[in-house]
């Protein structure tokens, strides 16, 4: 599904409307705001004959992968982007590359739009352990921080990972930092489904920092100006649909 969120979070009461400052309540990019599209990665899950190394963040985007950020790409290809950025990791980097590809951009590499760190989960792969199990092992790691996610929606569970005040502090303040520096344009980042839950979290004062299962190369739209922030669009994946590549199960592909 597609959902759209009424543009009400950060609207002010009417005490204090005229203070936050009543002249703008949709946060217009004509008056300084800066429209943030909020990119998961496309699908980066290994078939046997193409793992690279032994663990999920060395995989680049799997097939299916390429073609949905191909959609993607030609999703935004009319929107005038101010800038295209990317988390380091290779499968949201060839994910921006794709989107700039259309346009004769650059990505620029943010650290902080990186991945939630997680402590250990899974079996990691022993000596000598061929492609197969490898790949087999990625899934079911995969599998395990997915159902972590869906049932507590924190990551507290999992021993030695990002405690949660400073995965939302490190995306709230790269989110603001380029909104900074773009005002008055639509920017591009793309990012991981645990560090766009926790920024959308911290927005919209939830406890949860995995609060809805964020579908590959999905768009997320928020606004922001200042210390006000407001959401548009909600894991939007109208693109995947058009070109037939929307998967019945989207939670952690």
């Amino acid at each position: 599904m597609t959902p759209e969120i009424l543009p009400t979070a950060g609207v002010p009461s009417p005490e204090h409307a005229e203070e936050v400052g009543a002249d703008d309540p949709f946060l217009s990019l004509k008056r300084g705001a800066t429209e943030l599209y909020l990119i998961r990665h496309g699908d980066a899950l290994p078939d046997t004959g193409k793992v690279v190394g032994e663990g999920y963040d060395e995989q680049g985007l799997s097939d299916r992968g390429r073609l949905q950020a191909r959609a993607l790409a030609e999703r935004l290809r009319s929107v005038e982007l101010g800038a295209i950025y990317s988390s380091p990791l290779l499968r949201a980097r060839e994910t921006a590359e794709a989107v700039a590809a259309v346009r004769d951009a650059e990505v620029s590499i943010d650290n902080d739009l990186r991945e939630v760190a997680l402590g250990p989960i899974g079996t990691l792969p022993g000596p000598g352990v061929g492609a197969e199990e490898i790949a087999r092992l990625i899934h079911d790691r995969l599998r395990q921080i997915a159902l972590v996610a869906v049932t507590t929606g924190n990551w507290t569970s999992i021993p030695g990972s990002e405690p949660s005040e400073e995965l939302r502090r490190r995306l709230t303040g790269a989110v603001e930092k380029i909104a900074g520096r773009h005002t008055g344009e639509r920017v591009a980042l793309v990012s991981h489904a645990g560090a766009i839950n926790a920024y959308l979290a911290a927005m919209l004062g939830l406890e949860r920092d995995y609060f809805f299962p964020t579908a590959n190369t999905s768009i997320s739209v928020v606004r922001v100006k200042g210390q006000r922030q407001m959401l548009f669009a909600l894991n939007d994946v109208g693109h995947l649909r058009e070109a037939d590549l929307l998967p019945s199960d989207t939670g952690s592909s």
